[in-house]
């Protein structure tokens, strides 16, 4: 009996520590892991939101870069600290909608991981070399059909999103291309304007200075909305190619099991440090935007590119190492 009750009152001790520590939440400094290299967009906009989410919590927030397995590990590492809303993470299609898509990983983004918002951004564009002789997407396509398995088209890497682009393409295009893969589009970027390669894809916000200045040509974004970096630029599904749609985004997620109270106290602070003149304007500098506010419009983007990337890599039998 005096064991029962022992086991009564913890329970009901633990039971009224959460509410407390919530309410008291926070009460110390905030990690956040940004699972990629510093110096890239990836770790430029998230600091940049995290200045500001500071000052809305009251509260330090310590930024630590975390890389390695495609961005997986900051995921692990996230999902296996103390469940206490002190660890923000950077979350990014390839390690939460990519990569557990292709091979097996430690977590279940649909189970261990709570949205908070999209943070950042930007379309996908088919660009081709001048000498190509092509200015449209229907050109493209028709040059591609009357020239099958002839057109190079780099990506930024076997699985990137840059990638999947290109097998969006090929499958609602009804064309032939061959894929070169490079480690970044700031490698496969130099070689379609040294004329190597005949078209890429890339992140609208890094191709968008050799657009304006005519090195390469862009034909069409696939994004739903014409890019910020290129407002000239159709979108595929103005050219006639609605199904071809691929982003880069990051936004940032915490672990599941961390108490509701504190989640939402969270996901409101992350809103009301995304209207910060000094965060936008960040975006505005990288042609990029933070897409639709708010933790539900994250999730919905987060489930449907898991289902849609799934789906491609299943049907081409891509295997990312």
């Amino acid at each position: 009996m005096l064991r029962l009750c022992g086991f009564a009152l913890l329970a009901a001790t633990f039971g009224l520590s959460t509410p407390a520590a919530a309410q008291n939440w926070p009460s110390h400094p905030i990690k956040a892991y940004i699972p990629f290299s510093a110096g890239s967009a990836t770790d430029i906009i998230p600091r940049a939101v995290f200045d500001e989410l500071s000052k809305v919590l009251g509260q330090t927030i310590v930024v630590e870069n975390r890389g390695g397995a495609g961005g997986t590990l900051g995921v692990g590492a996230v999902v296996k600290a103390e469940p206490d809303g002190y660890t923000i993470l950077v979350g990014a299609i390839g390690p939460l909608t990519i990569i557990p898509a292709a091979k097996p990983v430690s977590f279940d983004v649909a189970k261990d991981v709570v949205p908070l918002a999209t943070v950042w951004r930007s379309a996908q564009v088919l660009a081709v070399r001048p000498g190509l002789g092509v200015k449209t997407m229907g050109e493209f396509v028709a040059y591609a059909k009357a020239n099958p398995s002839k057109l190079t088209v780099g990506s930024a890497g076997v699985g990137a999103v840059t990638h999947l682009a290109i097998e969006l393409t090929k499958r609602e295009a009804g064309i032939d291309l061959v894929h070169i893969p490079f480690r970044s589009t700031s490698e496969s970027l130099p070689q379609l304007l040294s004329g190597q390669i005949d078209a890429l894809f890339g992140d609208a916000s890094i191709i968008a200075p050799q657009v304006r200045s005519g090195n390469i040509v862009a034909l069409a974004t696939a994004g739903r909305t014409r890019a910020r970096a290129l407002p000239d630029v159709v979108t595929m599904a103005e050219a006639g190619y609605g199904g071809i749609e691929a982003e880069s985004w990051f936004g940032l997620v915490v672990s599941a099991r961390t108490p509701a109270p504190i989640v939402a106290r969270l996901q409101g602070a992350v809103n009301a440090a995304q209207r910060d003149t000094a965060y936008l304007d960040s975006l505005s500098r990288q042609g990029a935007s933070a897409g639709e506010p708010g933790a539900a419009s994250f999730a919905e983007l987060i489930r449907k590119d898991a289902g849609k990337w799934k789906a491609v890599i299943a049907a081409t039998g891509i295997k990312i190492e």
